[in-house]
C-alpha cells in the first residue's frame, strides 16, 4: 500500500498543486530570496511534487545556475526539465543521494508523510555545501486542527468534521500532525548555524476552498472505505465549498532554516 495518502498519481493533485502555490509560494520566496538566492546558486528540491517550486528556483538561479527536482513520482514536473532544471525521479530515504553539493536544499510539506523523517533530513544536511542553506517547511496540524475555528453553523460544523477525519487517515499512514513544532530544534540539533522559523496561517481565500475541495476528493474513498464520513456528508461538504457557505482555515506552514557551518 502507498503510505502517502495524498499521492500524486489522482487528476486532484493538479488542483491541489495549483492551490498550494498560490497560497504558500509568495511566503516560500520571500524566505529563499532572503537568504540570498540568486545567479549561479546550485539548488535541490526534495519532492517537488508540482512544478512551480522548480520554475522559481530555475528562474532565480540563471543559466548559469542549476536545480535538480526530485520525487518519488515526477509526473507532474518532468515536462518542465530544461535548462538550469533537471528532473529525477528519487526516494529521499532510500536512494543513494546526489553526488554534488548544494547551495540550498529546500523541501516543503515532505518530511511531515514520511516514515523515517530523521534519516531524510539527514540526508539533506549532508547535501549541503558549507555555508549553504537548508530551508524546511511543514505544517503543524496539532498546533491548529480546525477548518473553521470561529464555528458558526451546521456548513462550518460539518467543516471540521470533515477536517479532523482526514486528519485521521494521515496520522493512520504515518504523517505527524506536530511536526512543524520541531523544525526549529531539529535543524540546531543538526548542528546548522543561525537558525531561525516562522509560521504563516492562511484564512479564507479562494485558494483554501480550492484546496479544500480538491484534498476531499482526492481521498473521497478512503474516507468511505473507513467509515469515516458518508456519501452525503461529503457531497453536503462539496455542495457547501461551492456556494461560498464556509470560510476555512488551514493548519499554520511552519518555515524553518539554517546554515552549514563554513
Amino acid at each position: 500500500m502507498n503510505r502517502y495518502l495524498l499521492d500524486n498519481r489522482r487528476p486532484e493533485a493538479g488542483e491541489r498543486f495549483a492551490a498550494l502555490a498560490e497560497l504558500f509560494d509568495p511566503w516560500t520566496f520571500r524566505h529563499l530570496d532572503d537568504l540570498g538566492l540568486g545567479e549561479g546558486w546550485r539548488c535541490w528540491e526534495v519532492g517537488a511534487g508540482g512544478v512551480s517550486v522548480p520554475n522559481g528556483l530555475a528562474e532565480r538561479v540563471g543559466p548559469g545556475g542549476r536545480v535538480l527536482a526530485t520525487d518519488i513520482d515526477v509526473s507532474w514536473t518532468e515536462a518542465a526539465a530544461g535548462g538550469a532544471l533537471e528532473v529525477r525521479r528519487h526516494d529521499v530515504i532510500t536512494d543513494p543521494p546526489p553526488a554534488e553539493k548544494f547551495d540550498l536544499v529546500h523541501a516543503r510539506l515532505v518530511l511531515v508523510h514520511l516514515k523515517d523523517r530523521a534519516a531524510a533530513l539527514r540526508v539533506m544536511t549532508d547535501a549541503l555545501r558549507p555555508g549553504g542553506w537548508l530551508v524546511i517547511e511543514d505544517g503543524d496540524p496539532s498546533l491548529q486542527p480546525l477548518a473553521c475555528p470561529d464555528q458558526r453553523g451546521p456548513a462550518e460544523e460539518l467543516a471540521n468534521r470533515m477536517r479532523t477525519r482526514i486528519r485521521a487517515l494521515m496520522a493512520e499512514r504515518g504523517a505527524d500532525l506536530a511536526y512543524g513544532r520541531t523544525l526549529h530544534r531539529l535543524l540546531r540539533e543538526a548542528n546548522l548555524e543561525d537558525v531561525s522559523a516562522d509560521a504563516y496561517f492562511p484564512i479564507g481565500s479562494r485558494a483554501c476552498t480550492i484546496l479544500e475541495a480538491a484534498t476531499v476528493q482526492h481521498v473521497r474513498d478512503q474516507l468511505l472505505a473507513a467509515k469515516l464520513a458518508t456519501p452525503e456528508e461529503i457531497e453536503t461538504h462539496l455542495a457547501n465549498l461551492a456556494s461560498g457557505a464556509v470560510h476555512l482555515m488551514l493548519a499554520p506552514m511552519i518555515t524553518a532554516w539554517g546554515r552549514k557551518p563554513a
